[in-house]
Parts: C-alpha cells; structure tokens; sequence
C-alpha cells in the first residue's frame, strides 16, 4: 500500500478517532491497520515502537505515532502521523468543551460513559496480551515481569523507577548476551 503524507495521516486520523482511554489501548488498534491492513510495519516493529513510546515522556499514542510514522516516510511520516493522532482529539475538545457542563449528568451520556469504559477495558486487555505475547517470552523475563509486578503492587516504589530499573538491566542483559555471541547482534 502506499505510504505517502495524506495516506500516513488518514490512517492515524482514523486511529486517532477511535482511540478512547488513552495511549494504552493504541495497540490493538495500530496493529489491526499497520500491521494487518496495510502491512506498512511488522508486529514487533510496532511493539517496539509502543515499548519505546511508553518510556518516554508524554503521551504513548503521539510517541508511538511519531516512531511509526518517521518509520514509514522519514521526518514527513512522523508529522502526518502526528497530526493524525491529535487532530481527532483536539476537535473532541474544541467542540464538546463548550457542552459538555450541559450534557454530562444526563443518564444518556452516563451510559455512554460507562459502555467506552467497558471498550477501554477490552482494549486495555487486548494492549497486554500482545505485548505479553512479545515481551515475557523466557526465564528472565518472567522473573523481571514478577520482580516488577511486586514492586508496583507494593507501590512503595515509583513506577518510574520499576521501569528505568527494566530498562537498564534490559541493556546490561543485551551486552552479556551480545560478548558471550562473541559480539554478534541479536534480532
């Protein structure tokens, strides 16, 4: 399929517009039109670029569609993908924020509410298990997964410090790993 400034923003406008819940439930949408749709990127390409948009700072959808985009079509792709992404939300806000004190109590709009929040959940569900799928694959990635579960559960740790704690070993792993391949790089 054609990878060109107008197709890279349509596709993340879409994207954009279905994405309720936030940043977290991306991935199943992402993959359903990049990976399967179009076959722009690969699945760990974009589990890759999730990962990667997810420990940084701001928000994981635009991350994510920054890496993706800047994959697809350079500087170009990553401000098509970009655009795409956030448009949908800022016109949400632009044109509800001046009804939405009006609209909020009506028991119409509290169920609407309530079914997102069962979409969010499913999509949320969808967003570990590929990640799941990926990432906790071996010995030492479930005893990191483990290690890490028990620390945000004790929640006496920051999250953010669980995660560059992840991180690093992560790096530290690869170079053991790559000196004991005699300096060959893993894919």
């Amino acid at each position: 399929m054609e990878k060109s400034f107008y197709a890279i923003f349509k596709t993340f406008f879409k994207v954009g517009t279905l994405l309720l819940g936030g940043g977290y439930v991306i991935l199943p949408l992402l993959t359903s039109e990049l990976v399967e749709k179009k076959k722009w990127i690969t699945s760990d390409e974009l589990c890759e670029f999730y990962a990667i948009g997810a420990s940084l700072p701001g928000i994981i959808a635009a991350n994510t569609a920054i890496f993706t985009g800047r994959k697809l079509l350079g500087f170009r792709g990553a401000v098509a993908a970009i655009l795409g992404m956030i448009l949908p939300a800022f016109l949400a806000i632009v044109l509800l924020a001046s009804i939405l004190h009006e609209i909020v109590d009506k028991p119409t709009v509290q169920h609407i509410f309530w079914g997102v929040g069962i979409g969010v959940i499913t999509l949320l569900f969808l967003a570990v298990k590929e990640m799941w799928k990926k990432s906790v694959n071996d010995k030492l990635s479930y005893i990191i997964f483990i290690i890490s579960l028990a620390l945000a559960l004790t929640q006496k740790v920051p999250l953010a410090l669980i995660i560059i704690g992840a991180l690093i070993f992560g790096i530290i792993w690869q170079k053991i790993e790559d000196k004991h391949n005699g300096g060959k790089v893993n894919e």
